[in-house]
Order: C-alpha cells, then structure tokens, then sequence
C-alpha cells in the first residue's frame, strides 16, 4: 500500500530546481504527487492525523540536528533518497507502519568528544551521519550502522550514552 506523501520544504519554492526534483522524485517513486508544507511541521502531530503519511523531510548538505524531534517519538526514518549532492530526502513515517528498507540503522548518541571514542568508531561499526554540539561539552550525534549490539558496547565502553535508534533505511 503506497503511503500518501507529504513533502515539508522550509525553503522558498520559486525558482528552487532542488524543490521540483525532489516532488519529480516523490512522483516517481509512489506515483502520487506530494502535498507540500512550507511552515514548521510537527510531525508527531501530522502523523496522528494521518497515518496512512509518508513525510519527506530534506537534509541539505550542511545542516545540522534535524532528527532530534524523531527521537522518543512514533515516527521513524524508513528511507532515504538523494535527489541531488546538496540534498537527500528522509521518508519519514509511523513506527506501526513502518516497513524498513534497509539494514542501515541511524542510531543517536551524546557522546564525549575524544579521540579514542572516535577511533573506535571508525574502525566500521558506525559512521557518523550528523552532529550538533551542546552547551554542556556534549555532542549530540547521529550515526549509521548495521549493527545496533556491537554500536552499543562501543559506546558504552567508552562513557557515553546511548539515545535510541531513529529508524533503518
């Protein structure tokens, strides 16, 4: 069953060529032409009302913590498409009806900057996908990975915490 689509674009529209690839992209993945919000969503309560929803919310390149809302809440990134270098679309949706794609896993965490907490990470079990530093010394970070046990002992091994997993693609 195709999810309706939902297209949130926080930009100006006119003339953005990015805009029209992304709806041209959404079209041809479900062959429906997206709604479009413009203002700030709030995508718990969009996805309430409408279950049956599929948000596709943009990340460009660049921008920093749009995934900290999903975190505790119902929704969850089912996939992604990169519809150019500067930008790629999160398909967000309801954790109840939700269908992963993928084995790529985006796992959230505030960690300790150093090096040795680095380096272990690099060593394959997660890369890092965005951060956003905090005012406490903290970061908070989201990476992806295959292997949410194995992510998880890292990270705890080297004093940091772990804040939930927002969804797989």
């Amino acid at each position: 069953m195709t999810k309706f689509p939902i297209l949130y674009w926080p930009r100006k529209t006119t003339g953005d060529s990015e805009y029209q690839l992304a709806r041209k992209v959404i079209n041809s993945t479900t062959g429906i032409m997206p709604d479009v919000c413009a203002d700030d969503i709030d995508i718990s309560a969009v996805l309430s009302a409408n279950p049956n929803a599929a948000i596709y919310y943009p990340v460009f390149c660049g921008s920093t913590g749009w995934w900290g809302e999903l975190l505790g809440g119902d929704a969850v990134v089912c996939d992604k498409l990169i519809i150019s270098p500067e930008c790629q679309l999160m398909v967000i949706e309801s954790r109840q009806t939700c269908k992963s794609r993928g084995r790529t896993q985006l796992l959230a965490a505030e960690i300790y900057p150093s090096s040795g907490f680095f380096k272990k990470m690099n060593s394959g079990i997660a890369t890092v996908t965005d951060m956003l530093a905090t005012n406490t010394g903290t970061i908070l970070a989201l990476f992806s990975g295959h292997n949410q046990s194995q992510f998880i002992n890292v990270l705890e091994s080297t004093g940091n915490s772990y804040l939930g997993c927002i969804g797989q693609y």
